[in-house]
């Protein structure tokens, strides 16, 4: 932990994908960097883990940035994550919603896309081609991740407003609608379905829309290899440039004198000095235990202060081996008997099957996963239970999970293994994630996009790096969040930020 003569010493919290990305992006920038984890592994959230002898992924669902030439993925190649010779999955689709024996697909081809829901629906013909159009401008929606907005110039902004000149479009008839006012337009309950399904309801349909055309793209890949194998990409990235991680060292606060942060403290009461400060961790955690609550901005202290209108969001998952011949669609949607899950209930559920990658096969059988959504109300409910009756509801849910996926798969029958199920507690415990959110705030047509500028008022030398950074999270803001931390660093020094 000692500081090496004539650089600055930046210490980041968190060696997930945010705080690995800062860690790279500082050593290559001429900073020390040292990142304290608190688990035995990197990548946070981004991880998967064995049972009985198969792996099972915790996040790659599609990675947003695998389409060379955009910034995003410079920066996915900058950090060790992808290379120009990766190899990605072998899907040809988004996902497939079935409904009263009939079944829908979102095909990466939008014409394959449009003649079959038309076969499907001639009478919706006209808002299915309108959904086709929109989706084709969303893929003018492209993460920036050159530089954070806040350095932005006009000449970027104009920039962007040529690259994305027909995405305004989508923005103004989508950006205020829900998920579920808009899937009201069609007439067919399998589309109604369809276009519900991949995200809850309540969110706003342009989500929805960019989601689809990432993947429509090409810039929706899936790495060969799984999340935690990316993650360990970047930690060798990491440290083969000089970096140093510690594992199993959880922070205890944010050592402040004044407008400076001078260093951290660890729970063991080690402190550790540093020239920089970079918490790359979840801002609940941030803003209630490792500083004080008047460092939080007040953006997002409405945010936490208005959950139906910013919720957050987890799920209850469950993994099984099955047949590696069992292939119903990559991800296909069906209908159940309704379950209870925390407070909410559900009549829809997915499956979706692993053996589109080798690391998910063992002995000819593949893993099968499930999310069923949960939000705040749900982790207050989840929370609620004593010990046995979290176990005992855990094990009963996992039963009634195995009989609704037999229902719709009869020819699961007898050959469905548990591997392990988890909760919003899980990522709790695990990530110190508020109600269990693997997400950020959602964006609903009820609130705001939740965005920080990376510092906080009062604390001059202290960068704020994260997937809550910038509402709805996942891996790209995270990867870029490290990325602008450090550009934030170098703009304080006057020097470039070109890096």
């Amino acid at each position: 932990m000692e500081k090496e003569m004539g650089k600055k010493k930046i210490i980041i919290i968190g060696g997930g994908i945010a705080g690995m990305s800062a860690g790279i992006y500082a050593l290559k920038s001429g900073y020390e960097a040292e990142i304290y984890e608190k688990n035995a592994i990197p990548g946070g959230e981004c991880i998967g883990w064995n049972r009985k002898g198969y792996h099972i992924d915790n996040c790659i669902h599609w990675l947003t940035g695998t389409l060379k030439g955009t910034q995003l993925y410079d920066v996915w190649k900058t950090v060790g994550a992808l290379s120009d010779d990766t190899e990605y999955a072998d899907i040809d689709s988004f996902y497939t919603s079935t409904y009263n024996g009939q079944k829908a697909t979102l095909w990466n081809d939008l014409e394959r896309t449009e003649k079959e829901l038309i076969s499907i629906s001639p009478e919706d013909e006209a808002e299915i081609k309108n959904f086709i159009q929109n989706v084709k401008w969303s893929k003018q929606c492209l993460f920036p991740a050159d530089k954070p907005m806040d350095m932005w110039g006009i000449k970027d902004y104009i920039e962007m407003g040529m690259s994305m000149a027909d995405f305004p479009k989508v923005m103004k008839e989508f950006g205020k609608l829900s998920l579920e006012e808009y899937s009201k337009r069609f007439k067919s309950p399998l589309l109604q379905k369809l276009m519900c399904d991949y995200l809850p309801k309540t969110y706003c349909a342009y989500s929805f829309l960019v989601s689809y055309a990432t993947m429509a793209m090409g810039n929706g890949g899936i790495p060969i290899g799984a999340s935690l194998q990316m993650s360990l990409r970047m930690e060798k990235t990491y440290k083969d440039l000089g970096g140093k991680i510690f594992y199993n060292k959880s922070v205890s606060k944010i050592i402040l004198n004044k407008k400076i942060s001078t260093g951290i403290e660890l729970n063991d009461g080690t402190v550790v000095e540093g020239d920089y400060i970079i918490p790359a961790v979840d801002t609940h955690l941030l803003f209630n235990k490792l500083l004080p609550e008047k460092y939080m901005p007040k953006n997002v202290e409405e945010a936490y202060k208005n959950p139906s209108a910013y919720p957050a969001t987890s799920g209850f998952q469950v993994a099984f081996a099955v047949s590696e011949n069992f292939n119903e669609g990559e991800t296909i949607f069906i209908d159940i008997d309704p379950i209870k899950v925390g407070n909410s209930t559900f009549d829809r559920m997915y499956v979706k099957c692993y053996g589109y990658d080798k690391i998910f096969i063992k002995d000819g059988k593949q893993v099968i996963q499930t999310c069923i959504s949960q939000t705040d109300t749900d982790y207050n409910f989840w929370k609620s239970l004593s010990k046995e009756e979290y176990s005992a509801f855990k094990e009963e849910l996992i039963k009634t999970v195995e009989k609704r996926i037999i229902n719709a798969f009869p020819q699961l029958e007898g050959d469905m293994d548990f591997l392990d199920a988890w909760t919003p507690l899980t990522y709790e415990r695990y990530c110190n994630a508020y109600h269990g959110s693997y997400m950020s705030f959602v964006t609903t047509p009820f609130g705001k996009q939740i965005k920080m500028k990376g510092r906080l008022k009062g604390i001059k030398n202290l960068y704020v790096a994260g997937q809550w950074t910038s509402s709805p999270g996942g891996l790209p803001v995270a990867v870029a969040s490290g990325k602008f931390a450090i550009q934030r660093i170098l703009k304080s020094e006057k020097k470039s930020v070109n890096i």
